[in-house]
């Protein structure tokens, strides 16, 4: 069985599921080239393409009422497979998707799901979806154990973060902007935002944003007039501190949640996905008060994933299924290119060179990363002992000065150079870890100015080599790692994006492209 899952908003993604494993799953930007594109006609072509006649059902993540759109996308879909929507709930069924995506990689048998999500769907009587709580078992029994809504004079978690967002200047889902500038903050003993978990709305007013057209965008009210044109090492300070406040209250907030509904269910195991499951200062803020849980943040927690969550959902729902079926790390599909350029045949120690000579080294292996952050299969590598690297790399993506970087260590020295908080890895770069004192000095350019580092662990793979080798030159466990791309632009797709980056890029800090499948630098 076959079943063809669609995102159609910002994010829009589509996958391709069959008999509990996934097949194929793509994000239209990356065939667009257009950040959080919306609509995904073109990936849905390389699905008529590469699987016609041969999807079954075809589901979707949002109810056709939800979406003025959806007309004309569904007429869309109906010409290309000839099948109609298939919806085993049709009642809210955004947050679930969302929901069922994170159980189902979880490989919890039972689990309450906490999602925390700026718009989900829309109830005619109570407004949007901001945060929901599940208590899932298998095949697929989401009970809905908590709701609360946001509309035009209330507001959501996510929401209220937004204020902070919109304060810099920025577009709604660029949160992870304000989470950055937040570390830089003091503790300014402002109003309380919330009371037991909901938004104190008087301090908040929905106004029209350029950045956001067509819909409303948060602000601190009475603050319209000092939303920042630039964030500067001059004026950061104002800003770094509303950006601290909003993150602590907001991660108080949800704590809140998970506190009160794992005692009421009796559930300790707790999955965390949406928009705010991206928050790895708060995924860490959880997890160190709450010991005794078990925590699992999805990687792709933004709206990309949906469209995989609807595709599990409806699997269950129609085949019973209750068998765990363990994630895959990478089975994102890549479109063809043409590639007839030929590099330099090149060695690990080569690689270890370039990285030890200051310079960049882009790293191309396989298909993509689907999520938000880079696993090593597009990535930029930089020595994380160099003092200006954050500076030097923040240049090469063209990003704000005050954002930070993670660092990619073996697996086996997690422990030795961070307060783990029991954890034995951190594959997926959803968890900030407070760096020990050595770090700082030794490795100035993933520490934050907080004193903590997001991280990714590694244990296996081309970048484990690559690591282990750069180790045993240097003594040195970790590389600094970032995203293939520039600032709000996807992630490179194909070879020959990740060739003309180069040549189009004149930054004398880039030492070259090596593509993993080929063994050759550019």
């Amino acid at each position: 069985m076959r079943i063809l899952g669609i995102a159609p908003n910002h994010d829009s993604s589509v996958c391709v599921y069959k008999d509990g494993e996934l097949e194929f799953f793509a994000k239209e930007e990356r065939f667009t080239r257009v950040k959080r594109d919306n609509f995904p006609f073109r990936v849905l072509d390389k699905v008529r393409d590469l699987f016609k006649g041969k999807i079954n059902h075809v589901t979707y993540t949002w109810t056709p009422d939800e979406d003025s759109h959806f007309e004309i996308f569904n007429a869309y879909v109906d010409k290309m497979f000839g099948l109609p929507m298939t919806y085993p709930d049709s009642r809210l069924p955004h947050h679930r998707t969302h929901a069922a995506m994170t159980f189902y990689n979880s490989q919890f048998k039972e689990a309450l799901v906490l999602v925390i999500d700026r718009n989900g769907s829309v109830d005619n009587e109570k407004g949007r979806q901001a945060e929901s709580i599940y208590q899932c078992t298998y095949p697929h029994t989401f009970t809905p154990v908590y709701q609360n809504y946001w509309t035009d004079h209330t507001f959501g978690i996510v929401k209220v973060y937004e204020a902070a967002t919109t304060l810099l200047g920025q577009n709604s889902l660029e949160n992870g902007k304000a989470m950055g500038l937040a570390a830089y903050g003091k503790n300014i003993k402002y109003k309380k935002l919330f009371k037991n978990s909901i938004p104190l709305h008087q301090q908040f007013e929905n106004i029209n944003f350029k950045l956001n057209p067509g819909q409303y965008t948060t602000m601190f009210k009475g603050l319209e007039n000092k939303i920042a044109s630039k964030i500067t090492p001059d004026n950061y300070q104002y800003y770094a501190d509303k950006c601290k406040h909003v993150q602590q209250e907001t991660q108080n907030a949800v704590l809140a949640l998970i506190k009160k509904f794992s005692t009421k269910t009796g559930i300790k195991n707790i999955c965390l996905t949406g928009g705010y499951a991206l928050n790895v200062v708060a995924n860490n803020f959880f997890i160190k008060h709450l010991p005794k849980c078990n925590f699992y943040m999805e990687p792709v927690a933004d709206d990309s994933g949906t469209s995989i969550g609807a595709a599990m959902f409806l699997y269950r729902v129609l085949t019973r299924d209750t068998k765990m079926y363990p994630r895959k790390d990478n089975f994102y599909h890549f479109y063809e290119n043409c590639f007839n350029r030929y590099g330099e045949a090149t060695s690990i120690n080569d690689l270890c060179r370039i990285l030890e000579n200051q310079k960049i080294l882009g790293l191309f292996e396989g298909a993509p990363e689907a999520g938000p952050r880079a696993l090593g299969h597009r990535s930029f590598l930089f020595d994380p002992r160099n003092p200006k690297g954050k500076d030097i790399v923040n240049t090469l993506k063209k990003r704000e000065w005050y954002r930070p970087f993670a660092g990619v260590i073996l697996k086996e020295k997690f422990a030795d150079y961070f307060e783990t908080l029991g954890l034995k890895d951190s594959p997926y770069m959803t968890i900030n870890f407070k760096c020990k004192p050595k770090m700082k000095k030794q490795f100035p350019a993933i520490v934050h100015v907080d004193g903590t580092c997001r991280v990714q662990t590694v244990a296996e793979g081309f970048l484990y080599t690559l690591l282990k080798a750069f180790y045993k030159k240097t003594g040195c466990p970790f590389l600094l790692n970032t995203s293939f791309n520039v600032a709000g632009s996807p992630l490179v797709q194909t070879k020959d994006e990740a060739i003309k980056f180069k040549d189009d890029t004149n930054n004398p800090h880039l030492g070259g492209i090596y593509f993993v499948d080929d063994k050759t630098l550019f």
